[in-house]
């Protein structure tokens, strides 16, 4: 396709959207630190499986996919190029920050600024909370760096004993103890100040103490850090369990191929080449100069020393008033399809739901899918709590929920330990829906179909949408689901929801057709969308077709977008913008004019290859008008959006939407729906 760029491309520029938000002067201080300890996280896991799976494309032996081999070496190319540009903006973006912090009384020091007081305190941090945790290698007796964990910063020493005619030196390498200590140490307040360490300082400052007995009357330590090849080798071995065969894939990961390695520029070259000689990196792997601190997703847990006032304000998630008190919220949303939208409202109602599901005596059933899990889970306990008092309680877990493996296997156990019929998904498609059903004794049962996880945790930071419903026809094909993830290769026809990856794709095409020929025939026909990514071709030609036709487009997509927007005879009636603010953007809500009856959904599926053809998801049409309603509201506002909005047209350059709008008025969504949200309440 002409006008298709590639999502990795795409990724680079919402991963600088992220770092643009840093760099506002407006944002509050300690919230510019967290956007840049995202955006080095964010960095992180795209090299660990997207540069992975490039370098594993370009390097193939198969002789049959050269066209493929050559596109992938291009685009490491272009990202690494685009990296490297990205890096220095990083930089000093980090310098800014620190300096402004500075200004606020908040010093982060280095250790040349100590004084006699703090390096006395130190050394006594040092002796009691770090002492034993420092395992220092000497690099001579290391075949492979790579044979180390990629979680970690390392520190590269390279010690010197000076002799009359010669010098002696030695080298070695150490992984900071971050999980031990955290990434900042915080001294003790002075003269009305705030003063905090790198965890790097603190044992570059020990080094004599760490080496001790050794003799050496000199040392330099350099920080690097290395990213390994994530995607793990699953072993096809049918004899081997599903738990077994994760298990084994999480360990394989540890051991994947270095592709990324950054170190600090300074470091001398006679340890930067033992160093690099122990990573095994070839020519198409990334080395990149940086400065002295690296591994700043750390930036996420700064010590805020207090100072709130160099953060967002508070938004205290609402508890919706006609999900409160002691009525049953089963007979309330029996009555009338219910939602809540977190964070601005709280994730408490579903808890509450499953608490009282867990207990109540109507109750027969629940069936839900988990794909990613809090780290102590209410959801899981209320499941737990659900097997014990006799219901039957099954959970679809996703093992291969990218990074969460290890987490999601150990919580399967438990779940199975508690008498919950656990199923692991289905092999070859990742269960990606996030659903839940309630199976009563009388009455008709429940549905909750949501846009995200279900999961305390992010819960509290992503936007995402959830519908609790009696509606039978939705509750029955809510049920089929479970039955086709049990079944997967037995035939199954949804009535009401959109299933992938049956008929989604198909019945998206469909609607899309309808947009076209409604707006031929004069009827209104518009597509406004909110969604993560938007990569699929099949989909965004479609889109272009749309527009052709002179059908208007809304989208908001927060992450990869492959279409270029505003081609003229091409897309020129496609407006896409993004948003990067406080809460990251993850519901999905898709709208279509049908003709003047508006038809609404919501579900799990981005428009990705991957989620219509390779995953399950499910997406849901909305009938309660108020719902409805609220749905068009949020889409709106994202739309209005002049103050954390992006154009996002594929060319990169993330204009902001009030610049593209001449006189438009300053307009935060995501402020604006929370304050939104409050007054509904407040004048219930």
């Amino acid at each position: 396709m002409k006008y298709y760029l590639h999502r990795d491309l795409s990724w680079m520029y919402f991963n600088h959207r992220i770092l643009e938000e840093a760099q506002k002067e407006e944002v509050p201080l300690l919230e510019r630190l967290s956007f840049l300890g995202i955006y080095s996280n964010n960095l992180d896991e795209f090299f660990r499986v997207r540069m992975a799976s490039l370098n594993r494309i370009a390097e193939s032996e198969d002789k049959g996919a050269r066209s493929e081999q050559e596109e992938a070496r291009q685009l490491i190319k272009q990202i690494n190029k685009l990296n490297s540009k990205f890096s220095k903006e990083y930089e000093l973006a980090i310098a800014d920050v620190t300096s402004r912090l500075r200004e606020e009384n908040i010093c982060l020091v280095g250790p040349d600024e100590l004084d006699a007081e703090q390096l006395a305190y130190v050394y006594q941090f040092f002796r009691q909370r770090l002492n034993g945790y420092l395992s220092p290698v000497w690099l001579s007796s290391m075949r492979r760096v790579a044979d180390e964990t990629d979680e970690n910063i390392y520190l590269a020493v390279k010690m010197t004993k000076h002799g009359e005619k010669r010098s002696i030196s030695n080298y070695a390498i150490l992984a900071l103890p971050v999980s031990i200590s955290g990434r900042f140490v915080r001294l003790p307040d002075k003269g009305g100040r705030s003063y905090l360490v790198y965890l790097d300082d603190v044992v570059r400052c020990c080094l004599p103490m760490i080496f001790a007995g050794l003799k050496y009357d000199s040392f330099e330590a350099y920080a690097f850090k290395f990213t390994r090849d994530a995607e793990m080798e699953i072993d096809n071995d049918l004899r081997t369990g599903i738990l077994q065969k994760i298990a084994k894939g999480v360990k394989s990961r540890r051991r994947g191929e270095p592709l990324r390695v950054i170190y600090d520029e300074k470091m001398p070259k006679d340890l930067l080449k033992r160093v690099m000689g122990c990573l095994n990196l070839d020519k198409l792997d990334t080395t990149l100069a940086g400065g002295r601190y690296h591994n700043h997703k750390d930036l996420m847990s700064f010590p805020d020393c207090g100072r709130m006032g160099l953060k967002y304000p508070a938004w205290p998630p609402i508890l919706k008033s006609e999900l409160e008190g002691t009525d049953s919220l089963l007979d309330k949303i029996r009555m009338k399809d219910r939602f809540i939208h977190v964070p601005y409202h709280s994730f408490d109602s579903y808890i509450r739901l499953l608490q009282e599901a867990a207990i109540h005596k109507d109750v027969k059933s629940i069936k839900t899918t988990l794909y990613r899990l809090a780290k102590d889970s209410k959801v899981v306990r209320a499941l737990i709590n659900a097997a014990r008092n006799g219901k039957k309680v099954t959970v679809v877990i996703e093992l291969l929920a990218r990074f969460d493996e290890a987490s999601n296997i150990n919580w399967s156990k438990r779940m199975q330990e508690a008498g919950i019929h656990v199923i692991f998904g289905v092999e070859g498609l990742k269960v990606h829906s996030k659903i839940t059903h309630i199976g009563m004794r009388t009455g008709p049962d429940i549905a909750c179909i949501s846009t995200g996880n279900f999961h305390e945790g992010n819960a509290r930071t992503y936007t995402d949408y959830l519908v609790m419903t009696a509606r039978r026809s939705i509750v029955r094909d809510v049920d089929a689901v479970f039955d086709f993830i049990e079944r997967p290769y037995s035939p199954v026809k949804f009535k009401e929801l959109l299933v992938s990856p049956n008929e989604m794709k198909q019945k998206f095409i469909r609607l899309i057709n309808d947009e076209i020929r409604n707006h031929k025939s004069g009827k209104p026909a518009y597509i406004k969308i909110k969604i993560n990514h938007v990569t699929d071709p099949v989909m965004i030609k479609k889109l272009y077709e749309a527009s052709k036709a002179g059908v208007p487009i809304d989208l908001l997509v927060r992450g990869n977008c492959s279409m270029v927007t505003g081609v003229r005879g091409v897309s020129d009636t496609i407006h896409a913008s993004g948003i990067i603010d406080r809460y990251l953007e993850h519901s999905r809500i898709f709208i279509f004019a049908a003709g003047g009856e508006e038809k609404v959904f919501i579900g799990s599926a981005d428009w990705m290859p991957r989620n219509l053809d390779h995953r399950i998801e499910v997406v849901v049409p909305v009938y309660d008008e108020g719902i409805k309603a609220d749905l068009r509201q949020v889409v709106d506002f994202g739309l209005r959006d002049t103050v954390k909005g992006r154009v996002v047209d594929g060319s990169g350059k993330n204009q902001s939407c009030l610049a593209g709008s001449p006189g438009a008025l300053p307009f935060r969504s995501q402020e604006e729906l929370y304050h939104y949200y409050k007054g509904k309440e407040q004048a219930e």
